[in-house]
């Protein structure tokens, strides 16, 4: 899955291109028109992340050229000039998406994986190093190796892994995971922690002290 990203504020094109990367796309980026039909040379994106005002030139001009060299390139257009007639214009010209300066990159990255969603069947996957959660399949890989986990644990970890580094409470996930159940106690979120650390290693879920639980990104240490 190629991306290719084509933006002139260096930085935000680096953050773009390093989220894209961690989500498991092949990423290039370049910083204007002429960089990028030389990428196109020899990097054929499936997806062109594309700013309209560059140093060379206005990119909604090559948006009908781009279609023509790639017909089933997608490109979602990232702009300042965030006006209706915009818009549609970009559309009307044959682009995919569009987003409105000033964002948040992660969502430029989930228009990225719509886009894949709807034309490629891309699956959505949490990626956390060797562990892969494929959120729709309620199936959990390790180190190409497949994980059995119960509906309800599955649930847990993807609950937590969404969101690493964000503290949920027993009151929180009861909510969320058995939601009008009165008869679940808080006690069961204690025994499907336990039973994930057993499967997943204990450094994944951690232990918030008072508070409920989280999810740790480096817990990659701890698995066998």
């Amino acid at each position: 899955m190629r991306v290719l990203v084509v933006e002139d504020e260096r930085g935000l094109a680096e953050n773009l291109g390093k989220l894209l990367k961690n989500e498991g796309f092949e990423v290039e980026v370049v910083f204007g028109i002429n960089q990028m039909y030389k990428e196109l040379d020899k990097f054929e994106p499936e997806v062109i992340v594309l700013d309209l005002m560059l140093p060379d030139g206005n990119a909604l001009n090559e948006i009908q050229e781009l279609k023509s060299q790639l017909p089933e390139v997608g490109i979602i257009i990232i702009s300042a000039k965030n006006t209706d007639f915009d818009k549609i214009l970009g559309i009307e010209l044959g682009a995919d998406d569009y987003v409105g300066k000033p964002f948040n990159p992660r969502e430029v990255v989930a228009r990225v994986k719509a886009f894949f969603r709807r034309t490629k069947g891309l699956k959505e996957v949490i990626r956390y190093g060797k562990l892969e959660i494929y959120v729709e399949d309620y199936t959990v890989i390790y180190d190409g190796k497949k994980i059995e986990l119960t509906s309800k644990e599955f649930e847990l970890l993807r609950l937590l892994a969404q969101r690493p580094d964000r503290v949920f409470s027993r009151e929180q996930i009861l909510e969320e995971l058995w939601k009008d159940d009165f008869e679940v106690y808080d006690r069961v979120i204690d025994v499907h922690i336990n039973s994930l650390r057993k499967k997943l290693g204990k450094n994944w879920i951690v232990t918030v002290r008072g508070v409920g639980y989280k999810f740790s990104k480096k817990g990659d240490s701890d698995v066998d």
